[in-house]
């Protein structure tokens, strides 16, 4: 009998035992696909609570994306209906991170928040109806409406509740401000409430600006800066109080100190046409033509492109830096 060489036979031995390997390493993985699919199933004929774990499963270890994308949307649909609030908030945070730019998830995602502040907001009216609280939420209401009055007799309400509460003063000065046909005096009236604000609050970049905005309306410059620059450092990433602080240096002509804010300005809100025009002013009027040139320039193919938008300022750059 003829001998099988050992070489081939080792070949062969090597051959075998990968091909058995490849089998079993494909069973794990088709028959997690397969189970999968079976919860993502289960969940989309309505047995969410058995579907549920298995869902924030797929979600954490599925590889496939189409998969994993469809439970997500399956578990914060059925963590909803089951009023398991923390869970469908992991979803969305796992969709979110893994599909930002995903229609259906931003979608469901405006819709899951809003269900849960509805929730909250009747809990609240349910279980402390007379609170601040309640009563700052039913002013909110009242003023989205344009029911003016009614909502500034609730946010009176809720100041003879607590007279110290952070935001009221400030969204009473907000609302003032608002309201159509306002009386004369409507402007010490807002500056009043936004003054007793920063009483309260110091940190309040909005009333710091809003300040700002009612010294600027007077051409008090000295006030504006002063305000806007409060609002920018209370409030880094608020791009109008650094316009504002720009445009109050530029009234006060001192252009090269307004230059750095108009450039935050431009850098926190690029699509502003404004900013880049005050940016341009500050720098002509520092001398720093080059950089002026290239501010006016990004100005004008904004303002042509929407000008029932933006329709920016259509004066022509200075011509003496001086």
């Amino acid at each position: 009998m003829a001998k099988f060489p050992q070489s081939l036979l080792l070949v062969s031995l090597i051959a075998l035992s990968t091909a058995l390997w490849g089998q079993t390493a494909k069973a794990p993985t088709t028959d997690s696909a397969a189970a999968a699919h079976k919860t993502v199933e289960l969940a989309e004929t309505g047995h969410c609570a058995e579907a549920l774990p298995g869902l924030s499963n797929i979600t954490r270890t599925q590889t496939d994306n189409d998969l994993k994308r469809r439970a997500g949307l399956d578990g914060v649909r059925c963590a909803m209906g089951l009023g398991r609030f923390d869970d469908a908030l992991e979803f969305i945070r796992t969709l979110n991170r893994e599909f930002p730019t995903d229609p259906d998830v931003l979608y469901l995602s405006i819709h899951t928040f809003s269900d849960l502040a509805t929730r909250a907001s009747e809990e609240l009216a349910r279980s402390a109806p007379s609170s601040y609280q309640a009563r700052e939420l039913n002013a909110e209401a009242f003023e989205s409406q344009g029911k003016w009055d009614q909502a500034a007799q609730e946010y009176q309400k809720a100041l003879a509740k607590n007279p110290d509460a952070p935001g009221l003063h400030f969204r009473i000065g907000r609302l003032l401000l608002s309201k159509p046909n306002p009386p004369a005096d409507v402007v010490e009236q807002a500056r009043k409430e936004f003054q007793t604000e920063l009483k309260i609050d110091p940190s309040n970049a909005g009333a710091e600006y809003v300040l700002g905005e009612l010294a600027r309306q007077e051409q008090n410059w000295d006030q504006a800066v002063e305000h806007f620059s409060r609002a920018s450092k209370l409030d880094p990433a608020f791009g109008d109080a650094f316009l504002g602080l720009g445009e109050a240096l530029i009234s006060t002509r001192k252009f090269p100190e307004a230059i750095p804010p108009l450039q935050t300005a431009v850098k926190l809100e690029p699509a502003n046409p404004g900013a880049h025009y005050n940016l341009a002013t500050a720098y002509s009027r520092s001398g720093r033509k080059a950089e002026a040139d290239k501010e006016f320039a990004i100005h004008r193919q904004m303002t042509q492109k929407e000008p029932a938008q933006n329709p920016g300022p259509t004066e022509n750059p200075p011509a003496n830096p001086n």
